[in-house]
């Protein structure tokens, strides 16, 4: 199994589009008493709770996948969970029931994964989820003290970002069907360290974007459907920052 392609990096689910989407969506739904009883509004706290939920669905089939691990089971993850993502990121309201589908797929990409990195690496996967847990909690903290602002100069620079690496590693993944490598993005020493600690940080970064995009939600009176879509947004992005994690501790360990 390849660990050279596994990260996915763009979360079109918390841009701007998205935002809007959601905003538009909620004051449509304000247009009479029938459309809010049908379904209602999303609140920070329902969002909340339906990403300890995927989490929890996610971690069902991560212990299975850790166990039975298989070249598979880690491409219907990769490729299935990549396919649920962007149909759901392009029909919102299928996010109820594509949220849990993705959370079911993401769980067999992150168990193998795991596996592997398990295999070669004792304890490194308790060290990757210890990592992933404390920058989750010190970015809540930061965004919640507002030592770091979500302004809309902010959020662009932190997509643009995140839209780079994902061209970096299409780009990657294109290469090793053709038979080329982008230099240091998956080697060790300083230069391939260092570009994984960049990318942890525009990961980390993201994450207050997710933050950002729950308070919005239930300030715009998105529709309920939304808390699943963006509670999937946040599970993309921590699936993404843990195998991040991996891929720093496992090249510190290589060197």
């Amino acid at each position: 199994m390849n660990l050279n392609n596994l990260t996915k990096s763009n979360n079109p689910m918390l841009s701007d589009s998205a935002v809007n989407k959601a905003s538009h969506a909620g004051k449509a739904s304000q247009r009479g008493p029938v459309e809010r009883a049908s379904g209602g509004t999303m609140t920070v706290s329902g969002a909340v709770t339906k990403t300890i939920l995927l989490v929890l669905i996610l971690l069902t089939t991560t212990l299975y996948s850790f166990r039975f691990p298989s070249q598979m089971l880690m491409t219907v993850g990769a490729l299935g969970g990549a396919g649920v993502y962007f149909l759901t990121s392009f029909k919102p309201t299928l996010a109820p029931i594509t949220a849990p589908v993705y959370a079911v797929l993401k769980g067999l990409l992150v168990g193998a994964v795991s596996a592997i990195y398990a295999a070669q690496y004792g304890g490194i996967v308790f060290q990757a989820v210890s990592l992933t847990i404390g920058t989750l909690l010190t970015m809540l903290i930061v965004y919640q003290t507002g030592l770091i602002k979500v302004t809309q100069k902010f959020r662009m620079g932190v997509s643009m970002a995140v839209g780079a690496i994902m061209i970096v590693y299409l780009i990657s993944w294109a290469g090793h069907f053709i038979g080329f490598t982008i230099p240091y993005l998956h080697e060790g020493g300083l230069i391939g360290i260092g570009i994984t600690v960049v990318i942890i940080g525009v990961a980390a970064l993201n994450l207050l974007l997710d933050f950002d995009n729950f308070e919005k939600g239930e300030k715009g009176n998105a529709p309920k459907y939304m808390e699943w879509y963006f509670s999937m947004g946040l599970l993309f992005t921590l699936v993404w920052l843990y195998i991040e994690f991996l891929r720093l501790l496992g090249k510190l360990n290589r060197d």
